[in-house]
């Protein structure tokens, strides 16, 4: 997964993920955000593939190897390790197809390769979030954000295996609490007569001195 990018408040190119305009109206709202779940999501489906076809020409190998003319147990052993394969080359496309879209609106995630799932809540909803990373996502770059809304359950209150997990939390909170760029002040400002600037004395002058 590439680096994202970011877009100005201009509504330039500078955004995290690729470009795309799906279910999105550009006059009403503004992508901030598009990317898709990290590769890591794969590793699991992907060794669990390896282990089904290696069981497989294991026991294929040692049923020829002992002698034992049982074609059909054999056939099924290469059915089950090319379906496995089938399996994985689909999770691998539900992956490609799924994506995390954030607004200045709205999350929403859209996935399914036959039936296609919309999954959206208001940006207005969201109270709290929070992202953690375990540790293999410290070592690949992904992590979890958490989002809390008002209101009953969201399908987007956990968005798992979330790639730079730390520029989108950072992008996502200055959608929801204001721009965080600028610094802040949390002295109140003296009374408008203490700012006051002070009138110069005029100087009389005293003819019995000789001043002027």
């Amino acid at each position: 997964m590439g680096h994202g990018e970011f877009e100005d408040d201009a509504g330039g190119a500078d955004m995290i993920g690729r470009a795309s305009n799906v279910l999105l109206n550009p006059a009403v709202e503004r992508r901030v955000i598009r990317v898709r779940r990290h590769w890591a999501v794969l590793i699991v489906p992907l060794l669990q593939t390896i282990g089904v076809v290696i069981v497989a020409f294991v026991l294929s190998r040692l049923l020829s190897g002992a002698g034992i003319d049982l074609w059909l147990l054999q056939s099924l052993l290469w059915y089950i390790a090319i379906a496995a394969l089938i399996r994985y080359a689909w999770r691998v496309l539900e992956w490609w197809v799924e994506v995390v879209i954030v607004t200045d609106k709205r999350f929403m995630i859209t996935s399914g390769i036959i039936e296609t799932k919309n999954s959206m809540m208001p940006i207005t909803k969201v109270t709290d979030m929070s992202f953690m990373r375990p540790v293999l996502g410290q070592i690949l770059g992904y992590g979890t954000l958490r989002v809390e809304s008002a209101g009953q359950k969201q399908d987007l209150e956990r968005i798992e295996y979330l790639p730079q997990p730390e520029e989108v939390f950072l992008a996502i909170s200055e959608l929801i609490f204001g721009d965080k760029k600028q610094p802040r002040s949390h002295m109140l400002e003296p009374p408008r007569s203490a700012r006051r600037r002070r009138r110069p004395r005029l100087k009389w002058s005293d003819p019995e001195r000789g001043l002027p």
